[in-house]
């Protein structure tokens, strides 16, 4: 409405994500980038390379990582079709890919895809996706590609395990809050969370795919500073959201962390599992 200011941002909220939120800033996508690359499992992808798909689906793929990292890991020619329902993001992701690589971009909902969609597809991949979908989503999902005879290699999935040195009271509190917020419940959808890898390692088990797992951990030191600051503004910003009595100590929560990132102490891992299930 006019002359209507927006709510202040809080001192402790993110500047390029939104935990859990479905939209995701180029921004923020680039800078996690490199440390998606450094924690996906090259082990499954090593077993992707042994199968030499030849039509990859990514579902969800925002502006083309996981084909900027696992295209040049594959032989031979390959055409990749990349799903996006954000058409800003598709463009990016369709122009980043390697060169040798024919790809197109289809905008869309993945979780409208069906078995009849994946005609033809060898191998379909997400990477940070199935923790905003709910169980519903995943099992259609694991039919779908089961129904289709395709390989599946899901990465970047969160466990809820967060590890931060040095350690500090509030560590467990806010990590608790957090895990709730991503199981919350969004215009009657309750999301995953740190449930998703289970749920999908079930559901593509239940399908008839043999299914492997694999730990993708960040590891954020000192060389990865920025995005260990926008992680932890997320992190925080999602448990307050989740228990907003914790917005009282957050700010001096955030403060005590960004210290310690300064000196170059401060260490933060965050849980995630990569997950391949091929046709039995």
């Amino acid at each position: 409405m006019p002359g209507h200011d927006p709510a202040p941002r809080a001192e402790w909220d993110a500047r390029l994500s939104d935990a859990g939120s479905p939209v995701c800033t180029p921004g923020w996508l680039a800078l996690r980038e490199p440390a998606d690359a450094a924690a996906r499992s090259a082990e499954l992808a090593e077993q992707v390379r042994r199968l030499a798909p030849t039509v990859v689906r990514d579902v969800g793929c925002g502006t083309g990582s996981m084909g900027r990292w696992l295209a040049p890991r594959l032989p031979g020619p390959q055409q990749w079709i990349l799903h996006e329902r954000d058409p800003g993001l598709l463009e990016r992701a369709v122009a980043g890919m390697p060169a040798t690589i024919v790809a197109q971009g289809r905008p869309g909902d993945i979780t409208d895809l069906r078995a009849a969609d994946l005609a033809g597809t060898s191998l379909v991949t997400a990477s940070a996706l199935l923790d905003l979908l709910t169980a519903d989503e995943v099992d259609a999902l694991a039919a779908a590609c089961a129904a289709a005879g395709c390989a599946v290699l899901l990465t970047l999935s969160v466990t809820g395990h967060v590890e931060i040195a040095p350690p500090d009271p509030l560590d467990a509190v806010l990590a608790a809050a957090f895990d709730d917020h991503q199981r919350r419940t969004v215009d009657g959808r309750r999301l995953l969370g740190p449930d998703a890898g289970p749920v999908a390692e079930q559901a593509l088990t239940r399908h008839g795919m043999t299914v492997l797992t694999r730990p993708s951990p960040w590891r954020l030191g000192p060389d990865s500073a920025e995005l260990a600051e926008e992680w932890l503004r997320g992190w925080i910003s999602a448990a307050v959201a989740q228990q907003p009595g914790l917005s009282a100590e957050a700010g001096r929560y955030l403060r005590r962390r960004l210290v310690a990132s300064a000196a170059g102490v401060l260490r933060v891992t965050v849980g995630h599992v990569d997950l391949l299930a091929v046709p039995s």
